[in-house]
């Protein structure tokens, strides 16, 4: 048997503008950009939003310690990479675990890594 991953989806208040931040971030096109769903499509699993109503952003760090699926980004030039993704309107959090990569937080609040490549 043979599984291999299709598409990773994540959840959010505004499917649209979660496609246009990670697609602006990935250089991936918009495939789908609907009120209810959106997805991105480029090298690897394209990456679905779907819109959940009610949606809270995760905390970062979560002081009760569950772990959650978050990406993890390959980059060139870690600083340069967390600059583009700030001027697309990421934040990056006080909290770092560590300096061989940076935890942000997307506009609607999920947390992902940029790792050095």
């Amino acid at each position: 048997m043979s599984t291999t991953l299709a598409m990773i989806n994540l959840d959010g208040p505004d499917p649209r503008a979660q496609a246009a931040f990670y697609g602006a971030l990935l250089g991936w096109e918009t495939v789908v950009a609907e009120d209810e769903y959106a997805m991105i499509s480029g090298e690897g699993a394209p990456i679905g939003f779907g819109r959940v109503p009610g949606w809270a952003a995760p905390p970062w760090p979560d002081p009760e310690g569950t772990k959650r699926f978050h990406l993890d980004l390959a980059v060139d030039d870690l600083d340069t990479a967390t600059a583009h993704a700030r001027e697309l309107g990421a934040t990056l959090p006080e909290h770092q675990p560590g300096e061989r990569w940076r935890v942000l937080l997307d506009p609607v609040g999920h947390p992902f890594c940029l790792c050095p490549r």
